[in-house]
């Protein structure tokens, strides 16, 4: 938990603020610790042709070092460790033992006769800007991965320590600690696990961040994305982090601090209260029953949101089965991962997400980068497209179907011959098991992720052919305003207040009604406490988020009247009006 600091005695050097993006909300006060240079600065030389083959040995001997650090680390990792470190480490490492980027440095090595030094970052910076254009924000954060493990394998080249932070054993004086840096690795993120420290600012990063993860599963507060942060601040600096909205403020006056102390008191105490909601049904006022899911990406996370209070899992995203791997996974594989989720869940519904990949982040060793990725061969059309992969990940499912109910959910879905065109797979599936001794009745329900405007807007047939919809804002509202969120230059664009996008949810909303079936959200909008109550006006009773939201937006149901709210908002979109939510308070 954040401490409560009184402290004035900070250094004197004049105030500045920077602004970031808030990837944990809360309030921190401490003092900066400003981590070491993550990125070395390599010496660029040509080698003599007869040295090849001495430099490739040279880097794959600080390759396989590296390798033996990750291993270290993974085996040693205390009871009290995050549990988003292992895996995170276990990617480092696959990254480590991917041969076509040994194989690719050493080309450089061979045919342009780089060192090796330069030939890896040359390297890495390819592979990094081939991330960065990936549509996905979770996948376009794991570029990152690749800038972290090049630059381990280059303090190993240059015989300095392999961690990043050797610089930070500072003396526990029992006063709150500021962690700054350009980036953090999972590595790193395990040595910054003690509690002295109560905020992570980082230059790089996003809400997919390591440092997001990590700091969300630790209740940290975090602000990523400052930009050049890490080169303004020095350590003993002054610090108030606000996670809300993302600012950081250096050395701020006397006046500012005590806004500030008395700002974290108050968050602190309505944390507090909040966790009372947990057990209590989350009913609004007028005894409309709303149900409150998780998201999770891993398994282990199904235990967070079970410990948060959630009613089911609303989006087990399964990709990170599939990437930074040189194989795909077997059935027997993806079937322990998502029959752990459904046995933690307790016969709670769990939904989980079929693969959700694309040209922009393909599972072959080559990356294909697609013209437009975000209108390319992804999701369903990627996997209606590899059947071998798609009819394998169906039988893992229908067989972790038997310890519990899960829901299927089809991502990107536009058309209904599609929907047919995954009933027949799923039917393939199941003779395949059959086949094979699996004679259990298979407890799945089939949903549509609706996503795109064309299923929004058409939704009638997909309502009328399957047991559930979810609503994935993310992309929906991304594809409706042609507005690309990672990007900028126009991210102040992506509005999820603006009248298409609303008109196209109660719709969904409106089609669910009318046709019986459940629909659910779980884009970021059903975890914004300040968008709930809209959401509810707009006749939404199934929300799913990250696990830390629900206490929040379970506040917000509670003291809602839903009958209300839907007059309210019907009214303002029959008008086409743009909607203020301070007018639905």
């Amino acid at each position: 938990m954040t401490k409560t600091t009184q402290t004035k005695t900070y250094h004197a050097g004049p105030m500045l603020c920077m602004q970031g993006q808030g990837v944990v909300k809360g309030y921190a006060i401490g003092k900066a610790v400003v981590m070491g240079v993550t990125a070395l600065e390599v010496d660029h030389y040509r080698i003599s042709p007869e040295t090849v083959s001495a430099e490739c040995e040279r880097l794959r001997n600080a390759m396989a070092a590296a390798r033996d650090e990750l291993r270290r680390l993974a085996e040693t990792l205390p009871a009290d460790a995050p549990r988003e470190l292992g895996p995170l480490l276990t990617v480092h490492s696959l990254l480590l033992d991917d041969s076509t980027l040994i194989g690719q440095v050493c080309d450089l090595i061979t045919h342009q006769h780089y060192n090796a030094e330069w030939a890896l970052t040359t390297q890495g910076q390819l592979l990094e800007e081939q991330f960065a254009i990936m549509s996905d924000d979770y996948l376009r954060e794991r570029g990152s991965d690749i800038r972290q493990v090049i630059e381990r394998v280059l303090r190993v080249l240059s015989g300095t320590s392999g961690s990043a932070i050797h610089d930070l054993d500072t003396p526990d004086s029992g006063e709150s600690l500021i962690v700054v840096a350009r980036d953090i690795s999972p590595a790193d993120m395990l040595r910054l696990r003690d509690g002295r420290f109560s905020a992570f600012l980082t230059d790089l990063g996003g809400p997919a961040s390591h440092t997001a993860i990590v700091a969300r599963s630790m209740n940290v507060p975090a602000v990523v994305g400052l930009g050049h942060f890490r080169g303004l601040v020095r350590d003993g600096d002054m610090l108030v982090v606000d996670g809300f909205t993302g600012s950081v403020l250096v050395n701020p006056s006397p006046y500012i601090l005590d806004e500030y102390v008395q700002r974290q008191a108050d968050f602190l105490r309505e944390r507090q209260e909040l966790v009372r909601l947990r057990d209590a049904p989350a009913v609004t006022i007028d005894g409309v029953a709303v149900e409150l899911h998780a998201n999770i990406e891993q398994p282990d996370e199904a235990r967070l949101a079970l410990d948060a209070g959630a009613d089911g899992i609303g989006l087990f995203r399964t990709e990170f089965l599939f990437m930074n791997r040189r194989e795909l996974p077997s059935e027997e594989e993806q079937f322990n991962a998502y029959a752990d989720v459904v046995r933690v869940m307790q016969g709670r519904p769990v939904t989980i997400r079929t693969l959700d990949v694309g040209a922009d982040k393909g599972l072959d060793e080559d990356v294909v980068v697609a013209t437009n990725p975000a209108l390319g061969l992804r999701a369903i059309r990627y996997c209606l497209a590899n059947p071998e992969v798609f009819v394998t990940q169906l039988r893992a499912l229908l067989r972790a179907s038997r310890f519990g109910h899960i829901r299927i959910l089809i991502p990107m879905l536009t058309n209904v011959h599609e929907v047919h065109e995954v009933r027949q797979a799923l039917q393939a599936a199941k003779e395949q098991l059959m086949a094979h001794g699996h004679d259990a009745a298979f407890d799945v329900s089939l949903g549509a992720m609706v996503e795109t405007p064309a299923t929004a807007i058409a939704i009638e047939p997909f309502a009328e052919t399957l047991d559930f919809l979810s609503i994935g804002t993310n992309d929906l509202i991304q594809y409706t305003l042609a507005v690309d969120r990672g990007d900028g230059e126009v991210a102040h664009l992506y509005d999820p207040l603006h009248p298409a996008v609303l008109r196209l949810i109660a719709n969904v909303i409106n089609a669910g009604e009318r046709y019986g079936i459940p629909v659910a959200m779980c884009g970021e909008m059903a975890g914004s406490a300040e968008l709930a109550r809209l959401l509810l006006g707009l006749g939404l009773t199934s929300f799913s988020m990250h696990p830390q939201q629900l206490l929040d937006v379970k506040k917000e149901i509670t003291g809602a009247h839903s009958t209300a709210l839907r007059a309210a908002v019907a009214s303002a979109l029959n008008r086409s009006e743009r909607i203020h939510l301070s007018a639905l308070d």
